[in-house]
């Protein structure tokens, strides 16, 4: 009897010495992270100082006298509500997930794995929350569910200059900028974060003497774009509402400084509000059409075909062919937009006509590898190096085949493809003298202590000479003046410019579609260009030729130019 009651003591305390080193091999080996991040929590703490965002401004030249009104806000900080969970301190994680799901409008399986996370000490529930949702949510008294501010990303601009913004999203809970330049230059804009570690009190105060490690945070660069407001809001205005006059499916209008390739306003449609851009459905959209859409340029292409040809001397603009109104390349006919024949032309005429013709007849007088290697030159194959994220370059693949049909309708743009900023760099050559210049949009980088550097433009290379240049200009005036651009006329003033009317490939059978591009490019002042404006149209329903539909458009954006800029007449 009493040997049984020593082994069931023994047995006791056997059992108790397991117990406890149990719990302490739990508490000391397996939990040792947590509660050593719990016990430093109490008496130190560890906090990352988060860097502010750079802002995105632009300038308005009406206020150049006064630098603080001058700057108009695309993208600004602004504070407001996140809210997040501790999912350790979460005792009842269904009732909580039943309460929170349908306030936080967040699916209730989502809303579990993550504050299922036992070891995660903080985790981001959902950011920008009203007010309103903040105070229910407060009312409800849950544990382990907090609230704190954060600086978010506002456009008070609305849609406005939304392809050449983007927007800040959130990937793996970070904030990071997307699309245009708040993706394009996201690291610039972000920052550098910094960190604070030291001793707090029982009341979680920093005691002042005690050893603290401080690295501050480094704001990020506020950008200055070269996009001038008002030429802004008139070109999206204006192209809004031919678009929806004319039924197209979307357009693009450029304006830039052709001696330099800074970008004074760029509209695309369809838009979107980067303040809710959550909302869209159609990621597309996010992509701007100016750099990411390629299409077949049509006859806006033909002075590059005329330049290679007057740059390698084989045509002066006085040069004569018989035009029969049309021309058989093997067994397939070119015809010129009409069919009856114009009989003896100038090279000058060819272009103020647009015959297609003519354009075949300059480019045969081209030998191929020449043709191609200016092309090339001109930038149709490669990206502009604009700064903007996500361009793409042009498609010159089908002159790899050294047919002569297709060196014959590449030369009125059909065949290759290209985008809207290439044709802006290639064609803006003409205007600076032969010279192409990289298209840019940011002209200032500022820091927070106000220090800033400009952005100096940068040259390509000259792809012909300024005397081919002029020559061209003096025939592309020709096109305003007796062509088919004369409704881009300004009395007063030389505007050298070209259509475009192209058909669209169709992309289920051999050919082209019934659907049709329309494009005017054109530099002014002519003979001291200050500006290039290339305006697109998708498909518009109602006109056929982009004489009609975009060239009064053009001329719109130039006389308000004109006058904003108070450009003098040249005669």
């Amino acid at each position: 009897m009493k040997d049984w009651r020593i082994h069931l003591l023994a047995l006791s305390l056997f059992l108790i010495a397991f117990i406890l080193i149990s719990r302490l091999f739990f508490l000391q080996i397996l939990e040792h992270d947590f509660y050593k991040e719990l016990a430093e929590n109490q008496h130190q703490i560890h906090r990352i100082l988060s860097p502010e965002r750079g802002e995105i401004f632009i300038k308005d030249r009406f206020f150049e006298t006064d630098p603080l009104s001058q700057l108009f806000s695309l993208a600004v900080n602004k504070e407001s509500n996140i809210v997040y969970a501790v999912p350790r301190e979460i005792m009842d994680k269904d009732g909580t997930v039943d309460l929170l799901a349908p306030i936080l409008e967040i699916e209730k399986e989502e809303l579990m794995a993550k504050i299922d996370k036992r070891s995660d000490p903080y985790e981001s529930l959902k950011h920008k929350v009203s007010d309103e949702v903040v105070a229910k949510i407060e009312a409800l008294g849950l544990e382990g569910i907090k609230f704190d501010t954060e600086k978010g990303r506002f456009f008070p601009a609305g849609s406005l200059a939304s392809h050449i913004t983007g927007f800040v999203g959130f990937a793996n809970d970070q904030r990071t900028g997307q699309y245009g330049v708040e993706g394009y230059y996201n690291k610039e804009l972000e920052g550098n974060s910094g960190f604070l570690e030291s001793e707090k009190d029982n009341k979680g105060r920093l005691i002042a003497v005690a050893k603290r490690l401080v690295q501050p945070a480094e704001d990020g660069l506020d950008l200055i774009l070269t996009i001038d407001p008002n030429i802004q809001f008139f070109i999206e205005k204006k192209l809004k509402e031919l678009n929806e006059r004319l039924g197209a499916e979307g357009g693009t209008v450029i304006v830039s400084d052709p001696r330099t390739g800074a970008i004074k306003g760029l509209a695309n449609l369809p838009t979107f509000d980067p303040n809710e851009y959550s909302e869209v459905e159609d990621m597309n959209v996010f992509l701007n059409p100016a750099i990411h859409n390629v299409f077949e340029p049509g006859s806006i292409f033909k002075p590059i075909t005329v330049a290679i040809a007057i740059e390698k001397k084989l045509i002066m603009p006085t040069t004569t062919f018989k035009d029969e109104g049309f021309i058989k390349i093997g067994g397939t006919t070119i015809r010129n937009s009409h069919d009856e024949p114009e009989g003896i032309q100038t090279m000058a005429e060819v272009l103020e006509k647009s015959l297609n013709t003519g354009i075949v007849f300059i480019q045969q007088l081209i030998a191929k590898d020449t043709f191609k290697k200016y092309l090339e030159k001109f930038g149709f194959d490669s990206k502009t190096g604009i700064d903007l994220g996500g361009e793409v370059r042009g498609d010159l693949s089908n002159l790899k085949t050294k047919r002569d049909l297709e060196y014959a309708t590449a030369s009125f743009g059909q065949g290759i493809a290209v985008t809207s900023v290439e044709l802006v760099v290639a064609l803006s050559s003409i205007a600076n003298e032969g010279r192409m210049m990289t298209p840019y949009l940011v002209e200032e980088f500022r820091n927070s202590d106000g220090e800033y550097e400009k952005v100096k433009p940068k040259p390509l290379e000259r792809v012909i000479s300024a005397e081919t240049a002029e020559t061209l200009t003096k025939m592309m005036v020709g096109v305003v003046e007796n062509g088919f651009g004369s409704k881009a006329k300004i009395p007063g003033y030389f505007i050298a410019g070209k259509t475009g009317t192209a058909q669209v490939p169709d992309p289920e059978m051999r050919g082209y579609s019934d659907k049709t591009i329309h494009t005017f490019g054109g530099f002014f002042p002519a003979f001291e260009p200050r500006f290039f404006v290339l305006v697109k149209l998708d498909n518009p329903k109602t006109i056929r030729f982009a004489a009609d539909s975009v060239v009064p458009l053009f001329r719109e954006i130039t006389k308000y130019i004109l006058d904003y800029y108070e450009i003098a007449p040249a005669h």
